[in-house]
């Protein structure tokens, strides 16, 4: 989780050095939860791809798939919970 913060704060900090020094701290705030929101999206659209991924195996692989499946999901969903929390 902690590479996800690390990102997420980097991206603030670059926004804030094109910006320019000048935010307020309600401004950095606001950037800081679009920043996250852009990073749980993206977050989803990856599990997304890879239960999709899974899900293309063989008909003989079905039942290890949907176990692999299932797996990403909670994992992506306890990440999720944990970032926001983090907030």
């Amino acid at each position: 989780m902690r590479p996800l913060q690390a990102i997420a704060e980097t991206t603030i900090n670059e926004i804030m050095e094109i910006a320019g020094s000048s935010l307020s701290d309600e401004q950095r705030d606001k950037i800081a939860k679009v920043v996250d929101d852009a990073v749980i999206k993206a977050l989803l659209e990856g599990q997304h791809r890879a239960v999709d991924a899974a899900l293309n195996c063989p008909e003989a692989d079905q039942d290890m798939t949907h176990k692999i499946a299932k797996e990403i999901r909670l994992k992506n969903d306890a990440l999720i919970v944990n970032l926001t929390s983090l907030r």
